[in-house]
């Protein structure tokens, strides 16, 4: 037992005849222990980009609600009037109001009495 750790911590497993088995499978773990740093790295740059986005997407939507508000101020009735009392504009006292047309429809004739306008 205490050869074999001897051994180990002399690393003679990297220097005997069968090492270039084990050089292979080191490099091997080297090479996927380097896949999964980058593989980490672009979780973290794609979760960072992700709590930008979504803290600009809250930015946005407050913004939003805040033109929304104002848009609703400056539609109000009061609000155009008082507008419009700058320019020398006053509202109207007397209530619209509603114009009617009625058009009479001409009656739909038949097939024969529109071959008879032709002739």
């Amino acid at each position: 037992m205490r050869k074999s750790i001897y051994s180990l911590l002399k690393a003679k497993f990297l220097v005997s005849d069968d090492a270039l088995k084990n050089w292979k499978f080191i490099v091997f773990l080297i090479f996927l222990a380097m896949v999964m740093i980058a593989n980490n790295h672009r979780y973290d740059e794609k979760n960072y980009r992700i709590t930008e986005l979504t803290n600009e997407v809250k930015e946005l939507r407050s913004e939003f609600v805040d033109k929304r508000s104002e848009l609703m101020k400056l539609k109000m009735e009061s609000t155009v009037a008082k507008k419009m009392e700058e320019r020398e504009i006053f509202p109207s006292n007397v209530p619209p109001t509603k114009i009617i047309v009625k058009i009479k429809k001409e009656e739909e004739k038949s097939f024969l009495e529109k071959l008879k306008i032709w002739q």
